[in-house]
């Protein structure tokens, strides 16, 4: 079992993000700048703000949480190529809000080059960017901010009878910036292996936890408890906790059902942890004992996932695993009778997506639904050492489908672990969750 992390885990590495930076500014154009924001501060209500938590991208490449930032980048500037702009340290406003790093502290601690007042930076960012060609920038993630550069460029440009020169061509930075994300770092790995450990942890404890008469917010208690309880301090994304039909629902948030005896429940639910997600889903019975219908779709989704898995490995393809989990899918639905025809038939005619209508997995990383291409030249990109990914098929059959026999109708089930390729296969992150039928009923009976 995978050892849960303390409160003295350190995160990234300080030098690593400094060398993210240089790998990035050695893909770039010599006489070009690349412009990267902080996430904006966000509106709960009235005067109260939603909890922050830093833009991705941002965070992949300064290690810095502090809103009203911005990072630039420039290959050969004399006097360092790493420019932080950030809040200046004040006392009496650290007094209301908390300690700032301010710009002396970027270079002391962040290992910035060089650094500036934030309130500076209409005076000093449209130097930097003078003279340069090219500018690396995300368009249209933040409009406002996007005015801001528009500003800044046009600066330029209305001094250029004076002899400035203004960009002439914006690129996007995802493109370069994203493929590297979508490798993982040793540093990164183990993160996320203590992020799926703290997750493991929660959904046991749900297990556990789980009897008729409970609402679905009280198993999401616990799954916030043990989050928070591990030093993660909130979860990758809202946990959905469906029962009975809610199940069937693939996004259902509301978690305000009630536990009834002789149904499943659901969970989706990962912790973000210093910064990187996991994402584990489960399938149970409320009352720790499946039916014989629900043992029967479950080890159809069972067998679909496992694999699913299996064909996560160098060389072959992102599309792999899904087309491994959509045959052993298909085969189950019609050897239950949930559907007609032969396996070639209900493949190739999508028949299968009344019960199974969405993909078998996605990036992880630092977002949920992490970033990188799944194509690349119209091909399904070629699994390579470092990716990560989920694994996730399942079956839902509406409680409203009078096309099935009636025994089948408001079972949903889903499995879902997080994977790493590796040099020789693949390596499961989630594994500490049991989602062997005998496994979890041996749980919930101890529990």
């Amino acid at each position: 079992m995978t050892v849960l992390p303390s409160h003295r885990d350190q995160g990234i590495p300080l030098r690593e993000f400094a060398q993210r930076r240089q790998r990035l500014i050695e893909q770039m154009a010599p006489d070009s700048i690349a412009i990267v924001s902080a996430a904006p501060e966000r509106t709960r209500s009235r005067d109260t703000q939603h909890p922050y938590r830093q833009d991705s991208d941002f965070h992949y490449l300064t290690g810095f949480d502090e809103p009203h930032a911005v990072l630039a980048l420039i290959p050969g500037r004399e006097h360092g190529e790493s420019v932080l702009f950030c809040k200046e340290r004040d006392p009496a406003k650290e007094l209301w809000d908390g300690l700032l790093l301010g710009p002396d502290g970027a270079v002391s601690t962040l290992g910035m080059d060089d650094a500036f007042p934030i309130s500076d930076i209409d005076d000093i960012l449209p130097g930097l960017i003078e003279g340069r060609s090219r500018v690396y920038y995300s368009i249209g993630r933040d409009a406002a901010f996007d005015t801001r550069v528009m500003e800044w460029v046009n600066s330029i440009r209305s001094k250029v009878r004076n002899g400035a020169r203004p960009p002439g061509e914006f690129v996007a930075l995802e493109h370069t910036l994203h493929d590297m994300r979508l490798f993982k770092s040793a540093a990164e790995l183990k993160i996320m292996e203590q992020a799926a450990a703290i997750s493991a942890e929660a959904h046991i404890r749900a297990m556990q936890r789980a009897h008729p008469g409970l609402r679905e917010y009280q198993l999401e208690a616990e799954l916030l408890h043990c989050f928070m309880d591990h030093g993660a301090r909130s979860p990758a994304y809202p946990s959905i906790v469906g029962s009975g039909g809610n199940a069937c629902i693939l996004h259902y948030i509301e978690n305000n059902g009630l536990l009834r005896e002789g149904e499943l429940v659901l969970i989706d639910a990962g912790c973000e942890y210093q910064g990187y997600a996991a994402d584990i889903t489960r399938t149970f019975p409320v009352t720790g004992k499946f039916s014989a219908e629900q043992k029967a779709v479950y080890e159809i989704v069972l067998a679909a996932q496992e694999a699913a898995i299996a064909a996560v490995k160098p060389e072959n393809h992102w599309n792999q695993p899904h087309e491994a989990a959509v045959e052993v899918l298909c085969q189950g639905m019609l050897d239950l009778g949930l559907l007609q025809g032969s396996l070639e038939e209900v493949i190739e005619q999508g028949h299968y997506r009344e019960y199974f209508m969405h993909r078998t997995g996605h990036w992880l990383g630092m977002d949920v639904h992490d970033v990188g291409d799944y194509k690349i030249g119209g091909a399904w990109r070629v699994l390579e050492p470092g990716m990560t990914l989920t694994v996730e098929p399942g079956l839902y059959i509406n409680p409203h489908n009078d096309k099935v026999d009636e025994r089948w109708r408001g079972i949903g089930v889903r499995i879902e672990d997080d994977v790493v390729v590796t040099g020789k296969g693949r390596r499961i992150l989630t594994g500490d969750v049991p989602k062997q039928i005998d496994d979890i009923e041996a749980l919930m009976s101890d529990g």
